[in-house]
C-alpha cells in the first residue's frame, strides 16, 4: 500500500475527540478506528501489537541483527481536532499543484492569497478536503508515515536496525493523549512524536501550560434598591479581565512571548465565571504569570470583600527542553536523519504543548517532528504526499542511524 493510499483510507475514519466527555477515549468512534489500526499492525507483520482498553495501542517491529542497539520508539495520535467536523471526509489528490487556487467546493476556495504556505508545494502531489471537514492529516499523516516507515524496515533486512516501538493514542487534541500512555510498557530509551506541521519542522521546546479557573460571587438585589448592596458578578468579570495587560494575550505575542488567553466567560450578576490559559516558555516567568493571576483575585478580594473571587490554578504541562538538554543525542540523530533526507531543518519552538512533553517528564525524552499538514483544524487543511515520504525517510534513517549511535 501507498502512503498516499493509507492515509487516504484512514481520513474515512471519524475520531474526533470531545472536550465535555469523562471517558477514555473521549468518543466511542476512536475505538472503532483503533481496532482496524491494531488489526492492520497485525496483517503488517508487526509483534507485540495490543490496544488496551482505553483504546491505546502498541506495536514493535523486532530488530534484525544482534547488535547492542536502544529500543526506540514513534509516536502519533488518531483523534483529530474539535474545531470542525471529522466525519464523512472526503479526501482528493490534487496533482502536479500549479499555484493556483484550489476549488474545493461550489462555495469554497482555498487561494495561495489566504493561504501562501501552499505555494511551497506548487509542482507537488497535495491531499485536500471538499471543504466541508477537516482533513485529519493532525494526525493520521504521522501515522501512516510512521506505518510505511516500519512496512519499509520490514522489507529491507539490509537496513540494520534495533527493536523499534510504535504507540498510537486517543484524546491529543483535548490535551490528555499522553495521560495514560504507558511509558514503562513502551519501553523504550527516547522517542519522537510525529505530530509537526511542513516540510522540516523539528521542535524540542514548548510552553510551560496552566489553567486558571476564576468563580466571581456577586449579590443580586433588586436594581431599584441596589446601591451600597449590589455586587454585580457579571462586571466583576469585565474588571478582572482588564486587569490583564494586552501586551500579554495571544493576539500581541509570538515566538517565545507568553500570554493569557481568556478562553471562556460567563457571568450574571450572581455568580461569574472566567476561564484562561497560562503559557510561557520560560519557567521562571511562567510562575510569575501564575502569581501575577493569585494577586489580581487578591485585589479584588480586597476590594469587594474577602471570597469574593475564587482562582484554581492547574499545571498542565512543562517545557519539554528541560528534559531534552541532558539528551541532545535524540536531536543530533533526527538532524543527522534530515540532512541524508535532503531535509532543511526548521527548529522552532512550539506556541503550544504536545503529547512530548507529557511523555519527556514522564521519562521519556520526546522531540516532536513534522508530518507534513498545513493549516490544521479547518477545512483548508491540506498534506503533500511528497513531505509524507520525506517524513518516512526521517523515519527510517533515523532507525539506521540509531543502529549505528554504539559504533
Amino acid at each position: 500500500m501507498e502512503i498516499a493510499e493509507r492515509f487516504i483510507n484512514y481520513t474515512k475514519f471519524d475520531t474526533q475527540s470531545a472536550e465535555d466527555s469523562e471517558t477514555v477515549p473521549s468518543t466511542l468512534k476512536q475505538l472503532t478506528f483503533a481496532k482496524y489500526l491494531k488489526e492492520e499492525l497485525e496483517r503488517e507483520g508487526l509483534k507485540d501489537v495490543e490496544m488496551d482498553e482505553m483504546g491505546y495501542i502498541y506495536a514493535t517491529l523486532p530488530a534484525n541483527t544482534k547488535k547492542k542497539i536502544p529500543t526506540i520508539g514513534f509516536i502519533s495520535h488518531y483523534d483529530t481536532a474539535l474545531d470542525a467536523s471529522g466525519a464523512n471526509v472526503k479526501a482528493r489528490i490534487v496533482e502536479n499543484y500549479d499555484g493556483n487556487d484550489i476549488q474545493l467546493n461550489p462555495n469554497m476556495i482555498s487561494s495561495p492569497k489566504m493561504f501562501p504556505e501552499l505555494l511551497a508545494h506548487k509542482g507537488e502531489d497535495i491531499i485536500v478536503t471538499d471543504g466541508t471537514t477537516l482533513l485529519g492529516a493532525d494526525d493520521k499523516a504521522g501515522i501512516a508515515e510512521i506505518v510505511q516507515a516500519m512496512c519499509f524496515l520490514r522489507d529491507h533486512p539490509e537496513i540494520e536496525h534495533g527493536d523499534i516501538r510504535v504507540g498510537f493514542n486517543p484524546d491529543e487534541e483535548i490535551g490528555l493523549g499522553a495521560r495514560h500512555f504507558n511509558v514503562e510498557k513502551f519501553g523504550c530509551e527516547w522517542g519522537y512524536t510525529i505530530d509537526g506541521g511542513d516540510l522540516g519542522e523539528l521542535e524540542y521546546e514548548n510552553f510551560n501550560g496552566a489553567a486558571a479557573k476564576v468563580l466571581i460571587h456577586g449579590v443580586s438585589v433588586h436594581t431599584g434598591y441596589a446601591k451600597g448592596k449590589m455586587i454585580n458578578a457579571g462586571r466583576l468579570a469585565c474588571e478582572f479581565n482588564n486587569m490583564i495587560p494586552e501586551t500579554d494575550i495571544p493576539e500581541t505575542t509570538e515566538a517565545y512571548q507568553g500570554f493569557y488567553h481568556l478562553t471562556g466567560i460567563e457571568g450574571r450578576c450572581e455568580e461569574a465565571k472566567l476561564n484562561y490559559i497560562i503559557r510561557d516558555h520560560d519557567r521562571e516567568k511562567f510562575e510569575a504569570r501564575k502569581r501575577f493571576m493569585e494577586e489580581c483575585a487578591k485585589q479584588m478580594n480586597a476590594k469587594y470583600g474577602k471570597g469574593t473571587v475564587e482562582l484554581k490554578l492547574s499545571d498542565q504541562y512543562y517545557n519539554m527542553k528541560e528534559k531534552i538538554d541532558p539528551n541532545m543525542h535524540v536531536i543530533d540523530l533526527v538532524l543527522k536523519a534530515m540532512e541524508q533526507s535532503g531535509v532543511a531543518p526548521k527548529v522552532q519552538p512550539i506556541r503550544g504543548g504536545t503529547d512530548g512533553a507529557q511523555l519527556s517528564f514522564k521519562g521519556l525524552p520526546c522531540p516532536n517532528i513534522f508530518a507534513g499538514g498545513v493549516n490544521f483544524h479547518g477545512p483548508h487543511e491540506f498534506v503533500s504526499i511528497q513531505v509524507m515520504e520525506k517524513a518516512m525517510q526521517v523515519i527510517i534513517n533515523i532507525c539506521r542511524l540509531t543502529a549505528e549511535f554504539n559504533d
